[in-house]
């Protein structure tokens, strides 16, 4: 998509998609670890990088969009993870990802 074809008031950031999929014990292996990862899934959402993270409801999989450098550093920050540390997610995917963006109009009411 070109500049040309995004509307204004509209923006699109370049993020990273992080797909990490959970061991097959998931829910019972991440109960001794969830409060660090939480915590810090926290810290990173208060400096600004983690944009969004959450877990599907049957712990099969957590999606986290986050903004790093480049595809190593979004990498780097998952196996930081205590999760990752621990086992608890078993396989780690990145891609870039266009996060659409609305900018504030400033027509408040």
């Amino acid at each position: 998509m070109s500049n040309a074809e995004i509307p204004p008031g509209v923006g699109v950031e370049q993020v990273w998609a992080l797909e990490a999929t959970y061991a097959p014990d998931g829910a019972e292996a991440r109960a001794p670890y969830r409060a660090e990862h939480l915590e810090r899934i926290a810290r990173l959402t208060r400096a600004g990088i983690v944009i969004e993270a959450g877990a599907f409801t049957d712990v099969s999989r957590s999606i986290v969009l986050l903004r790093a450098e480049s595809e190593e550093a979004a990498l780097a920050i998952a196996r930081e993870d205590p999760y990752t540390r621990e086992g608890v997610w078993v396989e780690i995917r990145v891609a870039p990802f266009g996060r659409v963006v609305v900018e504030a109009t400033g027509t408040g009411a």
